[in-house]
């Protein structure tokens, strides 16, 4: 059974990394294209906020659970769900698409942080074809004639995974506008993964996100910007443990 979230028709449908490599490596060598979306509580504030953001995330054809409160809301609705954090899974995404001998494309963020990435992509994984590096510029609409020409570049470039470090809701609009038009290309949305990988921002040491407690180390390092949108994700919780909790022995 899916965990879901019945009032936006949206579903955590993959429940374990091991799960999503295997889907992954299914479409990537049978020539299908596929839009991964990583849910959490401030993708959900967004779902309630924002018809156009339901709508996106809806066409998205894999989701998985990307945050600690995913998970135990999973578990209160006892359809236990893993966490897969997108950033978590660029470099095993990319290992894959290697494997199944495809090229990736990086798209968002800068250019000297895409650079970078697909150097430290590539140190990691020989073999590893990065065929494209796009960053929009800012003010970009995912869904609008700018994103279309990149879609053509992106075919063109002969890549068949695009890792999508746009940020939401900019990056699953971008993915479901993929799916329509470039319908045998998949699309990763990772978020700041790549920026990540390109030292461009710096993650939470492990040892906190062992103990599920990043979400505060990233408010400490930039209060004006996460205060407010931890505090919305603080008061849709409870809504959603009850949601979650009334799914139990339902065919939600």
């Amino acid at each position: 059974m899916m965990f879901a979230f019945p009032p936006h028709r949206i579903a955590v449908n993959v429940p374990d990394a091991g799960q999503l490599l295997h889907r992954v490596t299914d479409a990537l060598t049978q020539g299908r294209g596929f839009a991964l979306a990583t849910i959490n509580l401030d993708h959900l504030v967004k779902l309630t906020r924002d018809r156009a953001f339901r709508d996106v995330y809806a066409a998205q054809d894999l989701v998985v659970a990307d945050g600690n409160p995913i998970v135990w809301l999973s578990r209160l609705a006892g359809r236990p769900v893993a966490l897969v954090p997108g950033s978590d899974m660029v470099v095993p995404l990319a290992r894959t698409a290697r494997e199944c001998g495809v090229p990736v494309a990086l798209v968002g963020s800068t250019r000297p942080a895409l650079d970078a990435a697909a150097a430290a992509l590539c140190q990691q994984i020989p073999g590893l074809q990065v065929a494209a590096r796009i960053a929009p510029p800012m003010g970009f609409d995912p869904q609008g004639a700018e994103a279309r020409a990149i879609l053509e570049q992106l075919a063109a470039s002969g890549a068949r995974l695009c890792f999508l470090a746009l940020g939401a809701p900019k990056q699953e609009a971008f993915a479901a506008l993929g799916r329509q038009h470039q319908p045998d290309l998949g699309f990763a949305s990772v978020g700041a993964g790549l920026d990540f990988l390109a030292g461009q921002q710096k993650r939470a040491p492990r040892w906190v996100r062992a103990i599920a407690m990043e979400w505060l180390w990233r408010m400490l390092g930039n209060p004006r910007r996460l205060i407010a949108r931890y505090a919305a994700c603080a008061v849709i919780l409870p809504g959603q443990a009850v949601a979650a909790l009334r799914q139990r022995g339902t065919d939600v």
